[in-house]
């Protein structure tokens, strides 16, 4: 392709802004493209502060080096925000999707590693698959791992366009609905994000998406208990909490200070229960058999001391890894993993509905 002004708006073109559901280019984003040589220079604006503004860049220089094999594009986008003259403005839409959500629970961990991602997803779908109409909110937004589980990574939410203001549409799969910051990057893409910016994003991400009615959201959080913890807890109404641990001392010891967090005066949301993931390790020749490979009742012990219900225990198999990577969660399968994850489903939904009705 002949590396001209036009050639060069019609790649980028092809980029769609995940909020907006329209392309950079008809955004008037794009300005001041100059090709001096093999050089390709331009300004990407922003009419205000954007935190998928260094994605869309990558993209960008990704498409253009792609179209252009001899061009020089890395380091010639220089992006800025453009603000605006001070005159009175329409105030930005209130986004508040979860007014028709009846309960929004946090899955939570003290440390990574630990399984909470895969104990978020399959909670989902066994919740799902008991009727109820369940959404998760992929709020791990360094490791959005969600659209691997679910088969889901080239998905591309749609956004519906209400008056003034743009709903993201969730992606449907297996009964549920599902955002993930996944959606909107590339896999190896990595978001190197500030805390204010991780913030921002997640907020979108939960607020501005068209739920509709829910009987309950799933926020599977980073791990542990920083800025955006403590900026969500504030922001979105939980209605409880559940800590997920494996059985080891050093995981124990950071579960502890997760519960402490959402107990603390100033929050105050209701921890529902443990998870312990990897209670013990069965191997598929010997169904029969567990052994401890990473310590016994240890959250057990931890949940008696908090006075807190232990919900459940997963075992460590092999299937739930292969179904997580096969993006078939193991909850809909009809053996003791899947068996296990349907019982968490059943407590967790007598804890908000069956005591009440």
């Amino acid at each position: 392709m002949e590396m001209t002004r036009q050639h060069v708006e019609t790649v980028l073109s092809a980029i769609v802004h995940p909020a907006t559901g329209k392309d950079i280019v008809a955004m008037g984003l794009v300005e001041n493209i100059q090709i001096d040589g093999h050089r390709i220079r331009m300004r990407l604006v922003f009419p205000q502060p954007d935190p998928l503004a260094s994605t869309i860049k990558k993209e960008m220089e990704q498409r253009l080096s792609d179209a252009f094999p001899q061009a020089e594009v890395k380091g010639l986008i220089m992006e800025l925000v453009r603000t605006p003259p001070p005159a009175p403005t329409p105030s930005a839409p209130d986004y508040n999707g979860l007014a028709a959500v009846r309960q929004i629970v946090a899955i939570a961990s003290g440390k990574g590693g630990v399984g909470k991602s895969t104990v978020a997803v399959n909670l989902a779908v066994a919740l799902a698959a008991r009727g109820l109409q369940v959404g998760l909110v992929d709020a791990d937004i360094y490791g959005p791992s969600v659209p691997k589980m679910i088969a889901a990574e080239t998905a591309r939410p749609r956004v519906r366009q209400d008056g003034d203001r743009e709903w993201i549409l969730p992606v449907e799969r297996y009964g549920v609905r599902w955002i993930s910051i996944g959606f909107f990057v590339a896999p190896e893409q990595p978001m190197i994000w500030r805390g204010p910016m991780a913030t921002k994003a997640l907020r979108q991400l939960t607020k501005q998406v068209d739920w509709g009615a829910l009987d309950i959201l799933l926020i599977d959080l980073p791990p542990g208990t920083g800025d955006i913890h403590l900026s969500m807890i504030h922001d979105i109404p939980l209605t409880g909490a559940i800590v997920v641990s494996t059985p080891q001392a050093v995981a124990l010891a950071d579960v502890e200070k997760g519960v402490n967090m959402f107990l603390n005066k100033d929050i105050q949301v209701r921890v529902l229960g443990l998870v312990e993931n990897m209670a013990w390790f069965t191997p598929a020749e010997l169904p029969q058999n567990r052994y401890y490979l990473f310590g016994r009742g240890g959250v057990a012990a931890l949940a008696h001391k908090m006075r807190l219900p232990l919900l459940a225990q997963i075992p460590l198999v092999q299937s739930i890894c292969d179904s997580g990577d096969a993006g078939e969660p193991i909850a809909l399968k009809d053996d003791d993993a899947g068996d296990a994850f349907r019982t968490l489903a059943g407590t967790v939904e007598t804890t908000f509905y069956r005591k009440t009705q």
